[in-house]
């Protein structure tokens, strides 16, 4: 028995480069799920916990450590999930999950990271040395920390505008609920 008897092509002919306006990444990453205001919001919080955390690396000797190491963790912890956040949503994995509970993690990240960013920053500032790279972090990160709670407080509104547009029209008030004879 000869192999190409028993044993048919395993791997499909290369299809060639790819032709139209999108290919290679750009194929995979799309950023219509997410409205021109959170999208802005998402890049500037990447962006400035990205400087702060940098900023916050530049200072090279602190005389009370424990704002800083703390204000290190959380601005790290801060691009890492914003950067997660993002790639979730610009990319097909968010057709992979529930959307609903994307949006649902994305606030709750969002606004635990905001929280606890501010935290930080305030604890920074109170412990700095007062050196450039330390005043540009703590700007940095109170930026970051403006960026993800404007990003909650959007999201709260936007929420809520949909909630009070979808109740029917019995369950507000002066609605069909009263008595016709009343």
């Amino acid at each position: 028995m000869e192999n190409g008897a028993v044993y048919g092509p395993t791997t499909e002919e290369d299809p060639g480069p790819a032709r139209g306006a999108r290919s290679g990444l750009a194929t995979y990453f799309s950023v219509g799920r997410l409205r021109l205001p959170r999208l802005a919001f998402k890049v500037l919080q990447l962006l400035f916990s990205l400087l702060a955390f940098i900023c916050e690396e530049v200072v090279s000797q602190c005389t009370l450590c424990g704002g800083l190491y703390f204000f290190e963790f959380v601005s790290c912890s801060a691009f890492l999930l914003s950067l997660l956040i993002l790639i979730v949503y610009c990319t097909p994995v968010y057709n992979q999950v529930d959307p609903d509970k994307v949006k649902q993690s994305d606030f709750y990240i969002t606004l635990g990271t905001g929280c606890v960013f501010l935290l930080a920053s305030i604890i920074f500032v109170s412990t700095h040395d007062r050196t450039e790279a330390e005043m540009a972090a703590s700007v940095f990160g109170f930026l970051a920390s403006i960026m993800f709670l404007c990003d909650v407080v959007i999201v709260f509104i936007w929420k809520r505008r949909e909630s009070q547009a979808r109740k029917p029209e019995a369950t507000r008030p002066g609605g069909l609920t009263e008595p016709l004879n009343g």
